[in-house]
């Protein structure tokens, strides 16, 4: 299950944060996932409950928001937001596209608790 590594890393982002504004908890966490990105929200939901125990983010809501594929067309140049099983740009139909977004996992935002 990798999306407890990753979620090891979060912690470490979020824990420095906290320290960095000299506070003791964090209220929630807001993260971008990509439909692409390989990652499965609900394993990360279990995986974040089980490793923010005993941390700065204890009682962090996890809010998790996906990101859409976006390609751009290297034919005609559209960028189209497509299914994330069908690459194909949307003004041609040419298949030769690159990715824009979607495969991304961001730490959106990180609210800290200001009464501490």
């Amino acid at each position: 299950m990798h999306e407890l590594s990753l979620c090891d890393d979060l912690l470490g982002q979020i824990v420095a944060i906290a320290a960095q504004h000299n506070t003791q908890s964090v209220e929630s966490i807001t993260l971008q996932i990509g439909a692409l990105s390989g990652i499965e929200p609900s394993l990360l939901e279990s995986a974040f409950s089980l490793i923010k125990v005993g941390t700065v983010a204890e009682r962090a809501n996890l809010i998790m928001q996906t990101s859409p594929v976006i390609v751009v067309c290297r034919m005609c140049g559209a960028q189209s937001e497509v299914a994330a099983n069908r690459l194909l740009c949307d003004a041609c139909q040419s298949h030769e596209t690159d990715l824009l977004c979607g495969d991304e996992l961001i730490l959106a935002s990180v609210a800290l608790n200001c009464a501490d």
